[in-house]
């Protein structure tokens, strides 16, 4: 190793001493928030220009959440495996791993973009959303999905970023994204300087523009600070890590997966309620994904240390780092449901004036202090199941849950008995806590201890220890 190479170990060593869940956390928060901004910003400036166009993307936007899936199982895998390669001090190995996961992720997001453009209506109609919606939807999903790809490499090259401990870096550029989506949509939609009003297209185009920034500045950052080499053998998919990401990704991306339909049926039993119940659910969400944030930045900050101490062999210490973050994440979920549920009124308020979404969205909202910490208990032990090789079990329970608890007791109680979204959202409450037991019990169980990649890990260390 030249002088070069040493410098630049150490360097990522310190780096990698120096991270804590704090450190992690509070800047994927941010990052987060931004992200939700970004989506609330549309609904926000498109309930100015037609509750009608809210419910056309909000509608398509569950199509896209299902596509999207089939990208998030490289990302997931990469975060996972290269986390672990860096807690190793394996750093060669890290930037293969993102080397093969990129290239992965190009193949399978070109595959994906042609695919939804051409199956745009037929699955809007299999959710059965109204004819007077089709028109919006169908011109949001088509060009969205045009350049799924963009989301694709976007993705996995974060997962690269967040996994080195940049998660400062993705902030700062999610922030330039929400600051250029706003300008774009107010000339989109309000046609200042007459300019064209341009509607839903004009804001799918703007989305499109904003993923390619964003994609560009992240892989400027990935060649400067990773030092990814722009060599051919870095690119070339290595069969070892391609079977390493489908064991972590596939598994994750089949939750999603299921996640994601059965969120489409309950959707289609929401339509069935009427264009108010889709547009309150649409609305009361947007104020909810605020309160489930913290969970997700402490998921995914908990599962990069996590990883790092798998890779490191130090067992014990990931198992008191899952449990640690578990009780932060249900804690700080239960006190943001309850801030958001102080100030639900006014934000709802920002979305429509229309006094029975708002008086319903609020009844979901007093539901949210006890499904966000549920959510929390799941989305947390999950991301630690995960970072420790523990992927299947996450997987047969989301099936279970969602579909034997999630889905029939929506419609019962959402359709068969009459109570509407509050009956579907009891559906949802059902689902998470079932499925944070469930994981609970696997994760004190501690039988990942004896997998494969635990195993690995051990022997990594042991060998370094002896080097």
């Amino acid at each position: 190793m030249d002088k070069g190479d040493t410098l630049k170990t150490n360097n990522q060593e310190r780096t990698t001493k120096k991270l804590t869940l704090f450190t992690l956390t509070w800047p994927i928060f941010i990052e987060l928030l931004l992200h939700m901004l970004m989506g609330n910003v549309d609904t926000f400036m498109l309930s100015q220009h037609s509750d009608q166009s809210v419910a056309a993307v909000g509608v398509a936007n569950q199509v896209l959440n299902m596509i999207n899936i089939m990208f998030n199982f490289v990302a997931a895998g990469t975060a996972v495996l290269v986390a672990q390669y860096i807690g190793a001090g394996r750093f060669d190995q890290a930037n293969r791993v993102a080397g093969t996961s990129i290239m992965l992720n190009i193949g399978i997001g070109i595959a994906l973009s042609v695919a939804i453009v051409l199956i745009s209506e037929p699955a809007l109609n299999l959710i059965g959303i109204e004819d007077g919606l089709m028109p919006e939807a169908k011109s949001y999903l088509t060009i969205i999905g045009s350049f799924m790809f963009l989301e694709a490499l976007l993705l996995t090259v974060s997962a690269v970023l967040k996994s080195h401990g940049y998660t400062r870096d993705t902030m700062y550029i999610t922030i330039g994204m929400n600051i250029i989506n706003v300008i774009g949509n107010y000339l989109c939609i309000f046609g200042p300087f007459g300019l064209p009003v341009l509607g839903v297209p004009g804001v799918a185009g703007v989305t499109v523009v904003v993923r390619f920034i964003a994609l560009t500045v992240m892989s400027i950052l990935l060649f400067r600070k990773v030092k990814l080499p722009l060599a051919r053998d870095i690119f070339r998919p290595v069969k070892q890590h391609v079977v390493g990401l489908l064991k972590i990704g596939v598994p994750s991306a089949g939750e999603n997966l299921s996640y994601n339909i059965s969120q489409l049926v309950v959707t289609s039993f929401i339509a069935m309620i009427g264009t108010t119940a889709l547009v309150t659910r649409i609305y009361s969400m947007n104020v909810m994904y605020y309160i489930m944030l913290l969970s997700i930045a402490v998921g995914q900050g908990t599962q990069i240390l996590v990883a790092r101490m798998i890779g490191a062999g130090e067992i014990h210490q990931a198992y008191r780092r899952g449990l640690n973050s578990l009780y932060i994440g249900m804690i700080s979920s239960f006190v943001m449901a309850i801030v958001f549920n102080l100030i639900g009124k006014p934000l709802l308020g920002l979305f429509t004036d229309d006094p029975s979404i708002i008086s319903l969205g609020m009844k979901l909202l007093m539901l949210s202090l006890i499904l966000e910490p549920g959510r929390a208990f799941n989305i947390i032990l999950i991301s630690s199941l995960r970072a420790v090789g523990d992927v299947q079990f996450p997987v047969y329970m989301a099936i279970l849950s969602m579909w034997g608890i999630c889905v029939p007791v929506s419609y019962l109680l959402g359709i068969h008995y009459g109570m509407g979204l509050i009956g579907v959202f009891i559906g949802f409450i059902l689902d998470e806590w079932v499925r944070g037991l469930c994981m609970l019990w696997r994760w004190r169980r501690r039988g990942w201890q004896n997998n494969a990649t635990i195993q690995a890990a051990r022997q990594s260390a042991s060998s370094a220890a002896d080097a």
